[in-house]
């Protein structure tokens, strides 16, 4: 199907909308007034832009608070319309959204607002433009799609018909299996949005909060198959008010908007993207650093080994049970010091995870390989971290491993045995973008959104992960763009069967284990009847401890290396969660330690 965007949806002069819709693969944009209104361009200059873009003008919004008036409002009514008419004829749109009134002058008179609309829309009719007549959630009198429908209907005309809205439907908890009533040529447009589930004023819920399909908890892809189920012909169109979006880079968020149509389309049975290939393990984690001693220390007392070196390039392999952790010292470890650059992913079908990729506007990076290296695919997710497709050692597909030759080493000695999960902080603005990237792309599932307390904001977190937990990836952003090293930090998680033993080896190995305040241990005695031993030996180690319904869950944290601090976890086999509620104390302890490197 045609795709469009309203131009609010994103950031920047008008010129500088068009130019990301287009560059991003929309077929079409609704034009705001009030991004009309603040251009320096004509109509006609908007016009023939749009041409050269290969944009189609598909709606010219919103024209407000027409129907329902008393006869000397109307007629002033219908002299602002005829002058919007002649500037969308300028324009070349040929279909203008009528929203619901909320003028205290509007009455509450269906067959008035009919009339009226009639008269609108024979006007309309003479210019050569259709009126979509749509009901806001919060109109004086008109606020559901069905009663709006109805109203389309009394006034019979074939310039009128209505515009359905995602949002204005869903967020009132309308039933959308109704849209099938309404004939699929009266409905002229279709906007989309959708919203996490919040409990507010609705009108402050739209304006502020909504964001595009697959990032919220509305169910979207349901009412596009009820609209197509009418037969409906039009572009799916989304129309986003969202205070994040209106900051951030508009091609970035334009490429992240199309993708949610892309995926709404799979979802709601119209187009056949390559299938998702879910990852299946977490092959590696890459750290760059320009400052080797401080990590190679860290994972030494670990129990880390070195276990191979990169034929070609200056990265090494250092191993444990199933955790494999590459440290590579390039060119591109001189940037921001010690970070996580790269994840590779166990993938059933590396080639297919990577069409998978591509089809949904996440090409394949260009990568320099020397002669005899593996041919590896990997994307970037939008905070920039490289993701490999990865096949480790099995029969009949390239290994990465085939690239590093073994070097003399001792045995792994620390008792973890792969990767629980990753954490990765997200830039600020992109973390819904990162929520629906990790899900459509890789497959993954999302959790719900949690906050957690910071000691200097609000950090939301938001875990994807596969059925069997072998993927886990808990998404992070931290309370403002100018956040310190522990709002930005970045970690990884190893499983361990016993965290007390794992925990004390790195210790008496010379490991700095992350401080936890006395305090947090006497809360803990007080909610939980631990044994004594163990409580003790949590107060020595650092660890903290959560459970749930599916068991215990407990962690410590090493001090942080650039932007890298790594966790050890022991987790009981029904937990899911990340241990949230300490989340505080990890934080604030960390925000009274001085990064190491």
């Amino acid at each position: 199907m045609r795709t469009s965007i309203a131009t609010v949806s994103l950031s920047g002069s008008l010129t500088e909308k068009l130019t990301a819709a287009a560059r991003a693969g929309f077929d079409g944009v609704e034009i705001f007034e009030n991004d009309l209104l603040a251009s320096p361009l004509t109509p006609e200059e908007v016009r023939a832009r749009c041409a050269d873009l290969g944009l189609s003008i598909d709606l010219y919004q919103p024209m407000r608070d027409i129907e329902a008036v008393p006869a000397d409002e109307f007629e002033r009514n219908l002299r602002r319309a005829e002058h919007k008419f002649r500037l969308m004829e300028r324009l070349g749109a040929d279909t203008v959204l009528v929203c619901s009134s909320v003028s205290p002058l509007a009455l509450d008179d269906d067959a008035l607002a009919a009339s009226q609309l009639r008269r609108l829309a024979e006007r309309a009719h003479d210019a050569g433009i259709r009126v979509a007549y749509e009901a806001l959630a919060w109109g004086r009198h008109v606020s559901t799609y069905d009663h709006a429908w109805r109203i389309v209907e009394a006034a019979d005309h074939p310039a009128l018909g209505t515009c359905l809205d995602s949002f204005h439907i869903l967020a009132r908890g309308s039933d959308p299996k109704g849209v099938e009533d309404i004939p699929g040529g009266k409905i002229f447009f279709l906007q989309l949005a959708d919203a996490p589930l919040m409990a507010m004023d609705v009108l402050q819920w739209s304006r502020h909060y909504r964001c595009f399909p697959g990032q919220g908890g509305l169910d979207v892809a349901g009412l596009v198959g009820h609209v197509l189920r009418t037969g409906y012909d039009g572009p799916l169109s989304l129309e986003v008010f969202n205070d994040v979006f209106r900051q951030a880079e508009a091609g970035p968020t334009a490429v992240d908007a199309l993708r949610s149509l892309l995926v709404l389309q799979e979802d709601a049975g119209v187009s056949a993207p390559p299938a998702p290939v879910v990852p299946t393990g977490i092959a590696f984690a890459e750290l760059v650093t320009p400052d080797v001693e401080p990590v190679t220390e860290l994972l030494e007392a670990l129990g880390f080994a070195r276990t191979a070196r990169h034929r070609s390039k200056p990265v090494d392999l250092w191993q444990q049970g199933g955790a494999r952790v590459l440290l590579n010292t390039g060119p591109a470890a001189r940037r921001d010091g010690t970070r996580l650059a790269a994840v590779g992913l166990e993938s059933p079908d590396p080639a297919g995870a990577a069409q998978r990729a591509e089809a949904l506007l996440a090409p394949v990076l260009p990568r320099r390989r020397a002669p005899g290296d593996v041919e590896l695919d990997a994307v970037a997710a939008p905070d920039g971290t490289e993701l490999f497709f990865c096949a480790t050692d099995r029969p009949g597909l390239p290994s990465w491993t085939s690239d590093f030759e073994a070097v003399e080493h001792r045995p792994p000695t620390g008792g973890l045995l792969h990767v629980d999960h990753l954490a990765l902080t997200q830039p600020w603005h992109q973390f819904d973008e990162a929520a629906l990237f990790h899900r459509s792309v890789l497959g993954l599932a999302a959790q719900e959104s949690v906050d957690v307390a910071d000691p200097y904001g609000l950090l939301r977190s938001r875990a994807v992960a596969n059925d069997d937990g072998s993927v886990r990836i808990a998404l992070g952003v931290g309370p403002a763009p100018t956040a310190d090293e522990a709002g930005r930090a970045q970690h990884i998680a190893f499983a361990t069967g016993d965290l007390v033993a794992a925990a004390r080896r790195f210790r008496d190995a010379g490991g700095r284990l992350l401080p936890v305040p006395a305090n947090y241990y006497d809360d803990l005695a007080a909610k939980y009847a631990l044994p004594d031993a163990d409580l003790e030996a949590y107060r020595e180690l650092g660890i903290l401890y959560d459970r749930d319904a599916g068991g215990a869950f407990r962690h410590c944290y090493t001090e942080t290396v650039g932007r890298v601090f790594l966790e050890l976890v022991q987790r009981d086999p029904g937990h899911r969660g990340y241990g949230a509620q300490n989340a505080p104390v990890r934080l604030a302890a960390q925000h009274g330690r001085r990064p190491v490197g």
